[in-house]
């Protein structure tokens, strides 16, 4: 009786291992989240430049504003500038460039600007393997922007 009870015992525990083992199996271990922002940014917005998670980085909104007024400059070329210079520097706080992004989001107040954006736009990559992108019509935009992108990027 004894040596039943024994194997018993020893079935139990080694069923018990494999069931904690396969509870642990399911486990996954969540990448730490790490807040982006550019210095100088307005602490009082409600939200972070970007956040990365692993190797991936979840860029918010941006605007092409002049940072002297606080507005979008008159010329449509300069506020182009000021957006992608804006999003670049979000990149390079997390250690990465404007290669890596993987998927651009365009919000535009007019899409007859399209023609314009897109030769500025490409000249900021080096590489062929442009990012996954779509541009959309907006009815306006905050302070009295004609662009805003948003974006998400995986180091290469």
């Amino acid at each position: 009786m004894n040596r039943r009870i024994g194997f018993l015992v020893v079935v139990l525990a080694v069923a018990g291992i494999i069931t904690v083992r396969g509870a642990f199996s399911q486990v996954t271990i969540q990448p730490t989240r790490k807040a982006i922002n550019l210095p100088g940014k307005d602490a009082q917005l409600p939200f972070s430049d970007a956040i990365l998670t692993g190797n991936t980085l979840y860029l918010a909104g941006r605007i092409g504003l002049d940072p002297k007024t606080g507005t979008a400059p008159e010329k449509i070329e300069d506020e182009i500038k000021l957006l992608l210079d804006g999003e670049k520097g979000v990149l390079a706080a997390a250690g990465m460039t404007m290669d890596d992004l993987v998927y651009v989001q365009i919000a535009c107040t007019d899409l007859s600007l399209f023609e314009k954006f897109n030769p500025i736009y490409k000249s900021y990559f080096t590489t062929k393997d442009l990012p996954a992108r779509e541009f959309i019509g907006a009815g306006s935009l905050l302070r009295g922007g004609h662009f805003e992108l948003q974006a998400i990027a995986v180091k290469r």
